[in-house]
């Protein structure tokens, strides 16, 4: 564990503030994670209302566990994204289609656009919007069972 050039507390309205270690001020500070798939707990930037980056994490699991849990609440707050587990059902293979699927928050009903909402992240990711602007991921492809896959390969 190393010891952060910064403090992270909340206020009283629960935004949390960053005091750096010239004792300067942030308050409202949003942490961004600079890859959220491919490495979500690497590289965490926290910026401030402006914009600007006055803070970084390298490893969460490097931060004392007090510090470490406010940047996993305030992270969680943000972020959305299901993943899937499987795919029940497709109406159509041609778009507009609606997607019957399980994801790791529940079952889930999806209409998709266009081919073009399925976004290949990595050989083995990939991230499909929906109309509504949910993002929703599959993590490893090779971990659907064979109907998913099945129905996924007649989209690619």
């Amino acid at each position: 564990m190393t010891t952060p050039n910064f403090t992270l507390d909340r206020d009283a309205y629960g935004q949390l503030v960053l005091t750096a270690q010239n004792d300067e001020i942030h308050v409202g500070v949003v942490p961004v994670r600079a890859f959220p798939i491919g490495a979500p707990d690497d590289g965490i930037a926290l910026v401030n209302s402006e914009g600007h980056e006055v803070g970084w994490v390298d490893r969460l699991a490097d931060l004392p566990p007090a510090i470490s849990q406010l940047v996993e609440e305030e992270l969680a707050s943000r972020e959305f994204v299901p993943e899937i587990e499987r795919i029940l059902d497709v109406s159509s293979f041609a778009c507009p289609s609606t997607w019957q699927v399980v994801t790791n928050r529940g079952a889930a009903t999806l209409l998709l656009k266009g081919e073009e909402d399925i976004r290949r992240l990595s050989q083995t990711q990939m991230m499909i919007s929906d109309t509504h602007g949910i993002q929703f991921l599959i993590r490893d492809i090779a971990t659907l069972d064979g109907a998913s896959r099945k129905l996924l390969d007649r989209f690619l």
